[in-house]
């Protein structure tokens, strides 16, 4: 574990902790001393678990994997806001210098109807990939990868389908939204194949099929207040849901004809 040097803190962690899925969970207080500035966020918990572990408790539960922001499975909820107090910054880039000694620090777990806590602050965020499974992708033929320069696409449309296609699938914009609403995630899933040729074909029934689904998996309405970009790690702009809706509208009303 990295983070041994830099400026030693205390901080006091109000921790939800939570069994098994199911069951009611509560917060719990811990104090952790001789934190380093230096460490990453979640080398903290590391800190803490160990501390647990070596007192004989139960260490605390949470999701993570590449620890270098490109996977989105870190996602916590820090002092109200998720992934923490930096913009455009995953909770495991997030560094503990951001915060001040004696500080108190509330993590929770991601919450909505859709992200059912599976212990402590592990969620099942699955319902994102059934979202994905409904229709963000392309049917191709298979064999020779055509050309780069086959396939001419504008550069502005290519830079959008780009900074669309950078959502990592954290779940923050559904975790900051009053109404758990999943539309910024799936309008960056049907953009990033919307401006480009290849997602064309498909295009209707795409749009159609996943805005059905995220319905189906409880996820809320837009509340319109942009929180979800907001708490976006990598940035991911509210005009992917106005391309959205005008993708979905176009498909509904030739659906109907």
């Amino acid at each position: 574990m990295g983070g041994n040097s830099g400026k030693k803190i205390s901080l006091n962690l109000k921790i939800y902790r939570q069994e098994r899925k199911g069951i009611k969970g509560k917060m719990v207080d811990y104090l952790l001393t001789e934190v380093s500035t230096d460490m990453s966020f979640l080398e903290m918990l590391d800190m803490l678990n160990e501390k647990l572990i070596k007192d004989g408790e139960d260490p605390v539960a949470f999701d993570h994997d590449c620890r270098e922001g490109i996977c989105g499975m870190c996602s916590l909820m820090i002092n109200g806001e998720a992934h923490g107090p930096e913009k455009e910054t995953t909770t495991c880039q997030l560094h503990v210098r951001k915060f001040r000694d004696g500080q108190t620090i509330v993590i929770e777990p991601f919450r909505a109807k859709a992200f059912p806590v599976l212990k402590d602050l592990m969620v099942d965020r699955s319902a994102l990939d059934e979202i994905i499974i409904a229709g963000g992708f392309v049917s191709l033929n298979a064999g020779n990868a055509p050309d780069a320069n086959a396939t001419p696409v504008p550069r502005n449309n290519a830079e959008l389908a780009m900074d669309a296609a950078a959502c990592v699938g954290c779940g923050a914009c559904v975790a900051s939204c009053a109404n758990a609403s999943a539309m910024l995630f799936t309008s960056a899933k049907i953009s990033q194949l919307a401006l480009l040729p290849q997602g064309k074909v498909e295009a209707r029934k795409r749009v159609l099929d996943m805005v059905k689904k995220m319905d189906e998996l409880g996820f809320g309405n837009c509340t319109n207040e942009a929180e979800c970009e907001a708490s976006c790690p990598k940035g991911i702009k509210i005009t992917n849901i106005a391309r959205m809706n005008r993708e979905f509208l176009t498909a509904t009303i030739a659906a109907n004809n």
